[in-house]
């Protein structure tokens, strides 16, 4: 599927309310374990999406259509998180990210993108030339690939409680995004 900014909207819309409905009120255990050092809990997870609200989509759609390949994007802090979501609850973080999500998917709404604007060209500071086309493409797939991990996470925490299940539990052998 090529990249299509209604489509990745519709699904960039959904992360939140996934994201609710997923983990709002569920106890700690769930949410706050990790698959070990220096990995990341659910509410790690959201946090660390959180930050690239703030720091990472937008911003760099906006940097690509103003200043194109002449400025580089800041390098994305990967662990920005832990500071910013110091001392918030798990509801605090879901309600704050719902919040900058609508306001960002409305900003880029009303960016009113053309075909000629999707293949403008930015520079990242490690991938070199990217497209907003493909930034947009990459918001939606890093969108997906968090839930993954989100689920990941949590089962992870059952690794021992499935027995013998496990051999019919792909997301206990995945080794995916946060593993050391």
């Amino acid at each position: 599927m090529e990249q299509n900014p209604q489509l990745t909207i519709a699904l960039l819309a959904r992360t939140p309310a996934a994201l609710n409905a997923l983990l709002r009120d569920l106890p700690e255990a769930w949410t706050h374990s990790n698959e070990g050092e220096n990995t990341w809990s659910a509410f790690d997870i959201v946090g660390h999406l959180i930050h690239g609200e703030r720091t990472d989509w937008m911003p760099r759609a906006r940097m690509i259509l103003q200043a194109g390949e002449s400025k580089t994007f800041e390098p994305f802090d990967r662990w920005g998180q832990e500071r910013e979501s110091a001392g918030k609850t798990l509801a605090q973080l879901l309600d704050e990210f719902a919040r900058l999500r609508a306001a960002n998917l409305d900003d880029l709404r009303a960016m009113n993108l053309r075909p000629d604007d999707l293949e403008r060209c930015g520079r990242h500071p490690a991938l070199g030339v990217v497209t907003l086309s493909q930034l947009l493409a990459t918001w939606a797939a890093h969108d997906l690939t968090h839930l993954h991990q989100i689920s990941r996470v949590m089962a992870h925490q059952y690794r021992e409680a499935v027995g013998p299940w496990s051999a019919y539990l792909g997301v206990m052998k995945c080794a995916g995004h946060s593993s050391p």
